[in-house]
């Protein structure tokens, strides 16, 4: 797997950092099943997507550098590390929609489109999971 130096760099992160990175994704998930409010509800079902991206960047020993598009990197590397094009396509289009709450005025989300995202991400950190190996 090949890492662009522009957005990623090599770090060393323990197994129980691993850990705590994917426990933490799979907290936003929990807050995201939780949560009345959809917009929340949404937001933290993304921040989860991000988080498992994350975990698996540093089961590989890589850090992502924060600077413009580095969300788009880690959705494609989570995508490419798991052999699933629909994490891209489904991560990108939350990651638009996450953009234009924050740039263009909010978003509006239904419950049935947040019941999705939050299956899809699901599904996502369920394959993180297996990718390494930690449950």
């Amino acid at each position: 797997m090949k890492f662009e130096d522009r957005y990623f760099r090599k770090f060393e992160f323990t197994k129980e950092q691993i850990k705590k990175n994917l426990n933490n994704a799979i907290k936003d998930l929990t807050i995201a099943k939780k949560v009345k409010i959809l917009e929340v509800k949404f937001n933290y079902a993304y921040t989860s997507l991000i988080k498992a991206g994350l975990t698996l960047l540093s089961y590989y020993q890589m850090k992502v550098k924060s600077m413009p598009s580095h969300h788009i990197k880690i959705i494609e590397k989570l995508a490419q590390i798991l052999k699933d094009n629909d994490i891209e396509d489904i991560g990108n289009i939350m990651r638009s929609k996450r953009n234009l709450d924050f740039y263009a005025g909010g978003i509006e989300v239904t419950e049935k489109e947040c019941r999705e995202y939050i299956n899809f991400v699901e599904e996502v950190l369920t394959k993180v999971k297996e990718a390494i190996s930690i449950n």
